[in-house]
């Protein structure tokens, strides 16, 4: 019940940030702006995106949009490693914000029982959980956070986040390589693909 009330109430905190500032960060980080942005950054731009989504953590950064202009400016191979390193950075920020709480504390948050029961968890599922998170909203950085609270394998806990961000990153950097708006599939090839490189990786893992 406690691990329920916590992703809730983690979603909720990162919901209430988009409705404070979102409509704002939209505004100034749409695909022109986020190019514009970037390109200020000169020879740093690639740095620059990558930190953004890294921030991505913490502030509503239009993220697929980000990345689609990483691949505006790089292309889409160079750019989509830049992208999926971004993507990657954030869900490492994340674990970490919820790994340096003690496990003590931890515990004693969740309750013994669902704190156990949420270890179990991410550890048998917690993989397709991230993987397939990656080009949603809000979830990549509840699902993150919590991994690192009930101590998820840190192992298994990056190879999903590969498997998740590289073709989320990848395919939206084609996409601002060749000056589409973002179309339904991509969003449909977004969640596919990392769910086959997790099939693939946890077989292998």
């Amino acid at each position: 019940m406690r691990l329920s009330l916590w992703l809730t109430a983690l979603a909720a905190l990162i919901l209430a940030t988009w409705l404070i500032w979102g409509g704002g960060m939209e505004q100034r980080f749409g695909l022109s702006g986020s190019i514009a942005w970037l390109e200020a950054a000169g020879s740093w731009a690639w740095a620059a995106g990558i930190g953004l989504l890294a921030a991505d953590l913490i502030l509503p950064v239009p993220g697929t949009i980000v990345m689609s202009a990483l691949g505006y400016l790089y292309g889409p191979w160079l750019g989509g490693i830049c992208a999926a390193a971004g993507s990657i950075a954030s869900g490492l920020l994340g674990y970490g914000v919820g790994r340096i709480t003690g496990e003590t504390t931890a515990r004693k948050l969740l309750g013994e029982r669902d704190f156990t029961r949420g270890r179990d968890l991410f550890t048998r599922g917690g993989g397709w959980m991230i993987a397939l998170s990656r080009p949603l909203p809000i979830l990549p950085e509840a699902l993150s956070c919590t991994a690192g609270l009930v101590r998820m394998p840190f192992g298994r806990f990056i190879l999903s986040l590969f498997c998740g961000s590289l073709p989320v990153g990848l395919l939206f950097a084609w996409i601002g390589a060749a000056g589409r708006d973002t179309p339904a599939w991509a969003i449909a090839a977004s969640m596919t693909v990392p769910a086959l490189l997790w099939s693939f990786a946890r077989r292998w893992k």
